[in-house]
Order: C-alpha cells, then structure tokens, then sequence
C-alpha cells in the first residue's frame, strides 16, 4: 500500500488481498488494521478509526461472551443476521438496514450469534477510538432508511445527536451511499479533516481510483471527492476531524 500523490492531495489504497485473512471454519474474516493475531505495525488504524472487520459467520455460529471497554463499535450488517447480547440487558437482533453502536465505555460484555439455521452472516465490524476515556457505557440500534442511501450519501452516525443516526462519542460522521452503475455523488471535505472509503459491493471510481468490494482508501489533503459507481455499489464513508 503507497501513497499516490498529485500535487496537494493524497490517497492512499489498501486493496482488499492485502488486509489480514483468518478461516477459522466457522468464521472467516478480513482485517483492514491490526488485530487479534493479525498484526502490522504500519496499519494501526488510521486517524480515530482503529478496526474494520470484514466477518462471515456461519449459521448457528458466533463469538461467545467477550469484555470490551473504551472504544466506539459499530455493527453494519451486509446479508442475513446478527443476535446480539450484552451485560447492559440488551438483547436484539440486528438486520440488514439496520445499524448498532454500542459505547464500552468503563466496560461491557457482550456476545454475537448468527440465529440462522441456514444462512451465513456477513458484516463489517467497526472500532473508533472515543474522544475521552471512563464514558457510561451505552447501546443504541436504529433502522436505516435505505431509499435515501440511494444516489446520495446517507448520515447513519455522528457526534450530534439525529433522529435517523446512531450517535457516536468521536468527530466522525459516518455516511452510507447505494449507487447504481454510472451514477455518482460528491463530498466536498472541509478545513483539515480526512476521510475513509470503504468499499463493501462493487466497483466505485474516487478520483481516478477504482475500489472493489473489500478495498479502502485513506484520503488526506483532498477537498472534493467524486465518487462513481463502475458497476452497483455500496460503500461507507467516515469524515474525521
């Protein structure tokens, strides 16, 4: 993974073979940055974006009962479904459409679980670093309107608090967009923030740079960011102050 430079702005592309891979039979996950087992020191996060799991669950499978504490996770499901169950007597099950932020704070524990008897489980799960330490653990879970995702990018998280976003304890904003093929949107990136693009279907050009499924991209420096579709895609983007 390079740097590409033109002038005054950078992007830099972490392609989707690259990330770290484990099988683990019933699991199979890629890791953007560091963590767990797989470890590199030259991508540990990048700015308070620390984890991006790429994870397919297979039924009836899960991670049992596990403590996290300070740190802002966030569960984007892809296909099928997620059981979530944790020491704040939160129980649910999370769906495609859907979108949970859980702040562990002081500290929580929690499980996940694929309930289905049939089908995998296939999301991404994220980590951002919270603005402060020893926060009051928290649970939030709200669905997402997916025909604004649609030819524009969707707010589904933030520092302030929004009807339709789950709300997170960092300056992130975090955006979805569903674009068909040949269609596009512009995010115009203000002062000195950065952002990432995480690519979870299809193709997506951002400024000259093609992204597939599994491929992110850190963009510092760059002002406007045009985003369009090669073929369907969905994609999350973070702007980070």
């Amino acid at each position: 993974m390079t740097w590409e430079e033109s002038g005054w702005w950078m992007i830099q592309i972490r392609k989707a073979k690259e990330r770290g891979y484990f099988d683990f039979g019933w699991l199979k996950t890629y890791h953007t940055f560091s963590f767990g087992d797989y470890y590199d020191p030259e991508q540990m996060g990048f700015q308070t974006l620390r984890v991006i799991n790429e994870d397919f669950v297979e039924p009836g499978q899960g991670f049992g009962t596990h403590p996290h504490r300070d740190m802002e996770i966030i569960t984007y499901i892809l296909e099928g479904k997620l059981e979530h169950k944790d020491s704040m007597e939160n129980g649910s099950v999370i769906a495609p459409g859907e979108i949970q932020r859980m702040s562990a704070g002081t500290g929580v524990t929690h499980s996940e679980f694929n309930p289905s008897k049939t089908e995998r489980v296939h999301l991404l799960q994220i980590w951002i670093l919270p603005e402060k330490k020893g926060i009051q653990p928290e649970y939030e879970q709200k669905k997402i309107d997916r025909k604004k995702m649609e030819g524009r990018l969707q707010l589904i998280a933030s520092p302030e608090p929004h009807a339709e976003t789950v709300l997170v304890h960092q300056d992130v904003h975090l955006y979805a967009s569903s674009l068909k093929a040949k269609s596009e949107v512009i995010h115009d990136v203000t002062g000195s923030r950065s952002v990432w693009l995480q690519t979870a279907k299809g193709v997506v050009d951002l400024n000259g740079h093609s992204l597939h499924a599994g491929d992110g991209a850190a963009i510092q420096g760059e002002k406007k960011l045009k985003l369009k579709a090669i073929e369907e895609t969905d994609f999350l983007l973070f702007d980070m102050g």
